[in-house]
């Protein structure tokens, strides 16, 4: 896929310095361009590198001046680094700018479908599906029966979608990511084994929401596991049954959430974090690394630790863990001082 300057320019409403018909087919770092790619400098550290790179083309502010000569040629706008990132995201969609239906591939009786359906091959889609427009299914994914898929969304290669699923606009479901497999729920007998308890519920997935790859999300026990909108999930995240994870909500790899828990809007956990079951955890919540949470938390709480306490608390109590030994020592001379006396 190749594109000129002026073509570039046109889209980020720059103008051209240069050749405007060079062309590029891949993008680079400035200190690492080569001929054929596009780069930027929006990073004054970086000032150095555009008089060598061998970029054809880079994106740099408005107020740029070259003191020496630069042999790539350049396109000027109010802020490289918003256009650059604007670009970016306009060739990942062209990129993903698929259409039709592959073969071989299951549709089955009763799904329904916009325009700009793409259906990758070996794709199976189940019974009375419904499916919004300009949605892209990547090989080798499983929708289940009764789903339904609102607009604009993309299911990476290897996705699972299990029955009942609602998902609505803007969403992105990575490559392995299992949405709607059965909540963790078991009955003890009295001789030590256990009955599975029936998973009817299902998962709601709101609209803008991104869910990284081979995360799990659990089907409800009754009711709904409820993903509301905005909310960004990294890499292998499991979200246990009837959780709730409120609005514009971000969560790090490797989190786990256990079984009925509800979290606020706009909270940040960081990764490697666990959250004890039937849980709230308020508005705002910010959840430090490698944490435990086994108690309820207040609006715009900051915890570390596990278990997890006072961010502030935790920071001036691990200076002290660090001098441990030496204040050990310390009081085994003043024990031992004592004694002589």
């Amino acid at each position: 896929m190749k594109f000129t300057a002026i073509q570039i320019a046109s889209i980020l409403e720059g103008e051209v310095v240069g050749n405007p018909n060079i062309e590029v087919f891949k993008l680079s770092k400035i200190e690492e361009g080569s001929e054929g790619s596009l780069t930027f400098l929006a990073n004054p550290k970086y000032l150095n590198f555009i008089y060598s790179t061998k970029a054809s083309i880079a994106i740099v502010n408005k107020s740029f001046e070259p003191e020496f000569e630069v042999s790539a040629t350049l396109i000027k706008v109010d802020d490289a680094y918003k256009s650059f990132s604007k670009l970016l995201e306009y060739y990942n969609q062209v990129k993903l700018m698929k259409s039709g239906i592959e073969q071989p591939s299951v549709v089955s009786e009763g799904v329904s479908y916009g325009e700009g359906l793409y259906l990758g091959s070996f794709c199976y889609i189940g019974k009375n599906v419904k499916i919004g427009n300009n949605v892209k299914i990547y090989p080798n994914s499983f929708i289940g029966d009764n789903v339904v898929i609102g607009d604009n969304c993309v299911f990476f290669a290897g996705a699972r979608v299990y029955s009942e699923t609602e998902i609505g606009n803007n969403c992105t479901i990575h490559s392995g990511t299992i949405i709607g497999s059965d909540g963790f729920g078991f009955a003890p007998n009295e001789d030590g084994t256990y009955n599975k308890v029936p998973q009817i519920g299902n998962v709601i997935i709101e609209d803008n929401v991104e869910i990284g790859a081979c995360s799990t999300i659990d089907r409800a026990t009754l009711g709904s596991t409820i993903i509301r909108k905005g909310v960004k999930l990294d890499n292998q995240i499991q979200v246990a049954h009837n959780v709730e994870i409120g609005e514009n909500t971000v969560i790090a790899a490797q989190t786990g959430i256990a079984g009925s828990t509800k979290i606020g809007k706009s909270c940040i956990i960081g990764g490697q974090v666990g959250i004890a079951g039937h849980l709230t955890l308020g508005d705002g919540v910010r959840v430090q690394a490698q944490s435990g949470i086994g108690k309820n938390l207040k609006d715009g709480e900051t915890v570390q630790g596990s278990p997890s306490f006072n961010y502030g608390d935790y920071n001036k109590s691990y200076v002290h863990f660090k001098n441990l030994p030496k204040i050990v020592n310390e009081i085994y001379e003043i024990k031992k001082s004592i004694t002589k006396e």
